[in-house]
């Protein structure tokens, strides 16, 4: 089979089909492909080139998420004698309650893994081609510091983390808010209700909830729209630092 000439690879570039030149590429120099037919050759690149962007298209989803447990994965989640509902996680894993805009709590003790689960839990998003964001309430009040500086920062802020269709807050109500960030939480929350999913990681309980948002009005309005339409995950009894540790030392 001959190679393309240097304007049709031109023109495919310019269409970003790159991939389609190394498919192409790839089956004029291996004679296995001289004897398929022109159609089932071009059904391979096509797939090829589908592949291709679909895994690029991934690794960037994944990328923009900024995890902060990167090789987090289902696979990889411990079961035995922890208590988890495996098959609640498992249902979670195919990330369809985003059609309902539903929220997700991933609740319990310091080093019980709730960040893993979360993040293992936006990955799966992420491969399903789903615009998702991670990051620790510290570090988003700090952004929102940040941006009282520039002219329609906060404004430009909440609309960039009200855009994700799933975004995972984690270390919520770990900290005391003060009124100023209590009124930004809840205009994110607003922002995001009913039109997208939230993923909270937390060690307190539900009825600790209202307390720790500073039990005013906007306690009341964060309540309502983030626990009506979630699904409570206890994170288990076992404390996966420690039982990671341990499993290191054996090695």
């Amino acid at each position: 089979m001959s190679l393309m000439n240097e304007e049709t690879r031109r023109k495919l570039r310019e269409l970003n089909l790159s991939e389609m030149i190394e498919a192409i590429d790839q089956q004029a120099h291996d004679i296995g492909y001289s004897s398929i037919a022109f159609e089932d050759r071009m059904k391979l690149a096509i797939d090829f080139v589908y592949q291709k962007k679909y895994n690029s298209k991934v690794e960037r989803l994944i990328n923009s998420a900024k995890f902060r447990i990167a090789n987090a994965s289902f696979s990889d989640i411990h079961y035995i004698d922890r208590g988890l509902e495996k098959e609640k996680l498992l249902n979670l894993s195919t990330v369809q309650f985003i059609d309902m805009n539903s929220n997700i709590i991933f609740h319990g003790f310091t080093g019980s893994g709730k960040s893993y689960l979360a993040c293992a839990l936006g990955k799966q998003a992420c491969m399903q081609g789903i615009k998702t964001r991670y990051i620790r309430i510290p570090d988003l009040l700090m952004l929102r510091d940040e941006a009282t500086l520039a002219p329609q920062g906060i404004s430009k802020l909440l609309k960039k983390f009200a855009s994700y269709t799933i975004l995972i807050l984690d270390e919520w109500l770990l900290d005391d808010l003060s009124e100023e960030e209590q009124y930004f939480l809840f205009e994110l929350i607003e922002r995001r209700h009913d039109t997208s999913s939230t993923i909270y990681c937390t060690q307190f309980m539900k009825e600790d909830w209202h307390a720790r948002l500073g039990g005013g009005v906007h306690a009341d309005a964060m309540m309502d729209r983030i626990v009506h339409n979630a699904s409570w995950m206890f994170t288990g009894h076992l404390n996966m630092r420690e039982f990671q540790a341990k499993k290191r030392k054996q090695f």
